[in-house]
């Protein structure tokens, strides 16, 4: 079986190499393309064996499974350059949340999906979204469920819960990591620790966190109140933190969801909806 990607961005290339880490695929069953090809030559030169396409009508002749890895701007030149050679057994899966299945279907004559993959798959961990299209059957689905397990930890999503499920799963790594980034420089103004001394140990806390709330039995609550007693000093920190970033998260979602939204609506003013 070949596999193609359309678009080796940065998560385009996250996906190809999680994919070959995990030995999923072999090099040799890739094949890419990218509108600057010196992009996909460098993957391919990184990964002996994968395949450059010329264009990409070329790679969906050539595979039975395809990622689409643009930005929503770019679907529907990506959808007329395709539209000639997909075949109606073909399964195109879509990892950009503004693009509806609706729209998917509406362009492409095949089966569809969509998924959020997560920056953790690279180190094949995390979680991935996955929103099955109306043509994929429960045989098909499984399959998708299957490959994305190879890289991650699969969760099938409503779409209508795509924005806050992409902000838990998808963006929430950036944002952890400004928390804690902003966390390391406050202790270095703060004290005079020094940087190198201070960001190692709070990279190795928020792995042993993560092993605590996935292997540890610990919930995010539980874990809290093993760490902090009545009058200490975790206490008295996490009691200013539910002042100070419950309100700044509730902006956090307001912001992604208003730009999700409007992202929709350009992606589906762009497409102009059209029959097969």
């Amino acid at each position: 079986m070949k596999i193609g990607f359309i678009g080796t961005g940065s998560m385009g290339r996250t996906l190809v190499e999680a994919f070959i880490h995990a030995q999923t695929f072999l090099p040799s069953e890739i094949v890419i393309s990218n509108r600057t090809q010196k992009t996909a030559d460098q993957l391919a030169a990184a990964y002996p064996g994968i395949q450059v396409a010329h264009n990409n009508l070329e790679l969906v002749q050539q595979v039975s499974c395809f990622f689409i890895c643009v930005k929503p701007g770019e679907f529907r030149q990506v959808f007329e350059d395709i539209l000639p050679g997909i075949k109606a057994d073909q399964l195109a899966i879509s990892i950009t949340s503004p693009v509806m299945l609706e729209d998917l279907e509406k362009w492409l004559p095949c089966k569809v999906a969509k998924i959020i993959p997560s920056i953790t798959n690279q180190v094949l961990c995390g979680s991935s979204l996955y929103i099955p299209g109306s043509r994929i059957t429960p045989k098909e689905e499984q399959w998708l469920h299957q490959l994305l397990s190879t890289i991650s930890n699969p969760l099938k999503v409503d779409e209508r819960h795509t924005r806050i499920s992409s902000d838990l799963a998808s963006c929430a790594p950036a944002f952890l990591a400004n928390i804690l980034e902003q966390m390391v420089e406050a202790a270095v103004k703060k004290t005079g620790i020094p940087p190198e001394t201070a960001a190692p140990l709070v990279a190795q806390m928020a792995l042993g966190v993560g092993k605590l709330l996935t292997e540890g039995g610990f919930s995010l609550h539980s874990l809290q109140q093993r760490v902090s007693v009545p009058g200490g000093i975790t206490a008295e920190g996490l009691e200013l933190l539910e002042q100070e970033l419950s309100p700044a998260f509730d902006k956090l979602f307001h912001i992604t969801h208003a730009k999700y939204e409007e992202d929709v609506e350009k992606v589906k003013r762009s497409l102009q909806y059209r029959s097969i």
